[in-house]
């Protein structure tokens, strides 16, 4: 990579966990689509996904006391199957499509977020979490963004707010571990990933703790509008480098 690439990379990540230090969440979907355009889709994915497993063990260990397994033993078998489907298309699809796919969802998860209603949410039954693990599994293997596939279920499940944020921590943690196998046996994890990934770690970190700090300061209704405008911009963007391949 050139030096303006190494710039928008180290930018993007610490861009990326600075938003999943505010909100938990939306790590992958800022920095995929950014990445998209010095990066091939099939690296960009599996770097987030090692910076995923540094940002959410913290946060999935303090929070384990909170975890609700029942809601954890429902959704990772089906989950599993997804994201064995996920890796293998990720390892043969031509990528151009999938930018546009993830283009189109990143676009999809902005409106509903603009759109949503929280008086809108009615709880649902427990069979939802086999279509809710399944493409949960596939967009986190395929764009590293199964986080609000999840979400959607889990907010509807347990009106706690505790024991929601412990399970969704650990359930993407979950996710990310079993991407990493997914990811091994496809061929998609390669030594150049690695050393990657250890230059990015400290902008991570960095990210993390910048994001820590900011969601004391930043009203939620704020930080939620510069989320919302990041996500579309991205998306837009994943869309035009996918018609452009």
């Amino acid at each position: 990579m050139s030096a303006s690439d190494h710039f928008i990379l180290l930018s993007a990540i610490t861009l990326a966990y600075t938003v999943f230090g505010m909100t938990g969440f939306g790590a992958a979907m800022v920095a995929v689509p950014i990445l998209v355009h010095i990066l091939p889709l099939e690296f960009a994915v599996p770097l987030i996904l090692l910076m995923d497993i540094v940002a959410t063990v913290s946060v999935a260990l303090k929070s384990r006391r909170h975890v609700v397994l029942a809601e954890l033993l429902r959704l990772l078998p089906s989950l599993l199957v997804g994201v064995l489907l996920g890796a293998t298309i990720l390892s043969r699809i031509k990528s151009g499509w999938l930018l546009i796919a993830l283009g189109v969802f990143v676009l999809a998860m902005s409106a509903r977020s603009f759109f949503m209603r929280r008086a809108a949410a009615q709880p649902i039954g427990w069979r939802w979490s086999v279509p809710a693990g399944m493409a949960g599994g596939i967009f986190s293997a395929l764009f590293g963004t199964g986080g609000p596939v999840y979400t959607m279920y889990l907010a509807r499940r347990l009106p706690d707010l505790e024991a929601f944020r412990a399970t969704i921590a650990a359930l993407i943690f979950l996710s990310a571990i079993a991407r990493s196998g997914a990811f091994a046996v496809t061929g998609l994890l390669q030594e150049p990933l690695f050393t990657t990934a250890l230059r990015c770690l400290p902008f991570c970190l960095l990210g993390l703790f910048a994001g820590s700090m900011l969601r004391r300061r930043v009203p939620p209704p704020m930080a939620r509008n510069l989320l919302l405008a990041l996500l579309s911009a991205g998306g837009l963007g994943a869309i035009y480098r996918g018609l452009s391949l």
